[in-house]
């Protein structure tokens, strides 16, 4: 009986030692994961802002601000142009401090903070995003409207039909609309599949923790 007893406490220590190994392997492999992901995120972030960068280089909008000859108008779209630059590369800063958080993290709980907190800043970059998104289209279609001189002839047509206002505001809000819409699906498919992917891997290091 004695070596009975022996034989189950020496198996109960294995299968305790198993499940450790087991536990850091699976950690070790979640933390990869994690680390690759919040990279990823990192480098579309850069992608992105390169794109709009040499967008806006090919596809320049200084013949438009030449025919507004408004200068607080001109200054007050480039200062938005400039603060929109800043706001994104603090987030861009703020990506590659979590990846560097997240790929040097030995701890489980850290890690699950961390993945948490990477989350939280993705979501709070995708909707300031879609918020600028917005009020670029409005402050564009409102100083295109009101200051571009080749609207004159579409100011006094709605001047004098109310129809035609509400049609135009109608096929203004459409566009923004579909503007919004298209970047949503954007960041829904990129960000939110990196999103869901991390957040999975949060889950599976909640269950270790237990």
């Amino acid at each position: 009986m004695k070596e009975l007893d022996l034989l189950k406490k020496d198996w109960k220590k294995n299968a305790d030692s198993f499940q450790q190994i087991s536990e850091n392997e699976i950690y070790k492999m979640i933390h990869k994961k994690s680390s690759s992901i919040v990279k990823w995120i990192l480098i579309i972030s850069i992608l992105e802002i390169l794109f709009w960068t040499v967008s806006n280089l090919f596809f320049s909008t200084d013949e438009m601000l030449i025919k507004i000859k408004h200068p607080e108008m001109i200054f007050y779209l480039e200062v938005l142009t400039y603060f929109n630059y800043v706001v994104v590369l603090i987030f861009v800063y703020f990506f590659y401090k979590n990846y560097k958080t997240i790929s040097t993290i030995e701890s489980t709980k850290l890690l699950m903070s961390s993945i948490l907190k990477t989350r939280k800043t993705v979501q709070y970059y995708v909707w300031y995003n879609l918020g600028m998104a917005v009020v670029s289209s409005i402050i564009s279609f409102f100083i295109a409207f009101v200051y571009n001189p080749d609207m004159t002839y579409l100011r006094e047509k709605l001047a004098t039909s109310g129809k035609a206002m509400f049609v135009t505001g109608g096929i203004l809000l459409l566009v923004t609309l579909a503007f919004l819409g298209m970047f949503w699906c954007f960041y829904r498919l990129l960000y939110g599949t990196l999103l869901r992917r991390l957040y999975a891997n949060y889950k599976e290091l909640k269950k270790i923790d237990l």
